[in-house]
């Protein structure tokens, strides 16, 4: 194994983990399925041209393994609406902290192929070529889904402009990207 393999690897670790955690909404989940990506990308790295996209091709794994986990999970309990969820949290007592819960509870009221976009371009930082290949879909389709999940967020956190969500600059990157390649 190359050092650069490690270095690529390692530098992807924190975006994976956000991924994950957007898509699994528990951080025990979320770490499972970073942990079980870099497992199979080890495992794989013969496979894996060094000076290609790693940061893509990382994501794509641990989307297809949340994917499988998702339907392997069929039979367990879940908390859909979150009441459980919300009776082991406290309430945050910063306001960026509440501004964050809203925002995520808005987007796990987007449909899931909404969300997944959002994610890639806006919190990942893909582009929607790349996203659009980690997806397997179109970039048009990739484009459309960002638009409509920017303009559900809007009207679900009953935004106006910039001083309705606070300072935070990484929710503001979300919402106000413009959809151009």
């Amino acid at each position: 194994m190359s050092d650069e393999f490690k270095r690529e690897l390692l530098s992807a670790l924190p975006g994976l983990r956000a991924f994950a955690m957007s898509l699994s909404g528990r951080s025990d989940r979320a770490d499972d399925l970073v942990q079980e990506t870099i497992m199979k990308a080890w495992s794989k790295q013969t496979s894996f041209q060094l000076g290609t996209n790693m940061k893509a091709w990382l994501f794509t794994i641990l989307r297809n393994e949340f994917y499988s986990q998702v339907r392997k999970r069929v039979h367990e309990v879940r908390d859909q609406d979150g009441i459980y969820t919300q009776k082991l949290s406290t309430n945050p007592s910063q306001l960026s902290a509440l501004d964050m819960r809203d925002f995520q509870r808005a987007l796990e009221k987007l449909p899931h192929d909404q969300r997944e976009a959002i994610i890639l371009v806006g919190a990942s930082g893909f582009s929607y070529e790349e996203a659009a290949a980690i997806c397997e879909c179109a970039v048009g389709t990739i484009k459309s889904r960002v638009s409509r999940a920017r303009s559900k967020l809007l009207e679900l956190l009953e935004i106006t402009g910039e001083a309705d969500y606070g300072p935070d600059p990484g929710f503001s990157a979300i919402t106000d990207r413009p959809i151009s390649p």
